[in-house]
């Protein structure tokens, strides 16, 4: 598992092999079985959590019981409730698993200590907080600017591996729509071509 956390550092920053040692030390393995939970809305979210294998989902639910997917982490994602992470304050976000899932999990603590440990995995992190914060900006303006169906279709062509991967109610709240509407949007899309 760790060689997929080494492999994915490796496309935005370099590693000596005493980094890899070193990094190794910091984090511990987690196995989730589908369904299962790795952080609930309220706790505190104590681990920064790498996704080896498998696929998760983050959301949270409203006050009608109505679930709303903020982010699906699959192998090479990262997942937290980052405020939470950073701030020791209670998560808003739930975090559970779609499929049975290995995670790589770094505590605060540690995740603190690697960053002086190995000073290159501050710039790495600094990456993909920056890469994030591009892509939510994104979606908030597709989700402004563009119909369901062209945020259907970005999805698609962004992201084809979620397509059979993620339940097409899942996708659906993902999106901000029905999974009734979901279904018609498909349908059209096919009739099209």
């Amino acid at each position: 598992m760790i060689d997929i956390l080494f492999s994915h550092i490796q496309e935005k920053v370099s590693l000596t092999d005493a980094d890899k040692e070193i990094i190794t030390t910091f984090f511990i393995s987690k196995r989730l079985r589908k369904r299962q939970y790795l952080l609930q809305e309220g706790d505190i979210c104590k681990h920064l959590a790498f996704v080896a294998k498998g696929l998760l989902r983050t959301y949270n639910v409203d006050d009608r019981g109505d679930e709303h997917m903020s982010v699906f982490g699959w192998e090479g994602w990262w997942l937290s409730d980052f405020n939470s992470f950073l701030s020791g304050k209670p998560a808003v976000f739930n975090i559970d698993a779609i499929e049975d899932s290995q995670l790589l999990m770094i505590s605060h603590k540690n995740y603190e200590a690697l960053t002086v440990a190995v000073p290159i995995m501050d710039r790495y992190f600094r990456i993909l907080y920056q890469n994030s914060l591009v892509t939510k900006e994104r979606r908030l303006m597709s989700s402004i600017t563009h119909s369901a169906e062209e945020r259907y279709v970005q999805l698609t062509e962004l992201n084809p591996q979620m397509i059979g991967r993620i339940p097409q109610n899942l996708i659906a709240s993902y999106l901000g729509i029905a999974p009734e509407t979901l279904s018609r949007i498909k349908k059209n899309l096919v009739t099209r071509k």
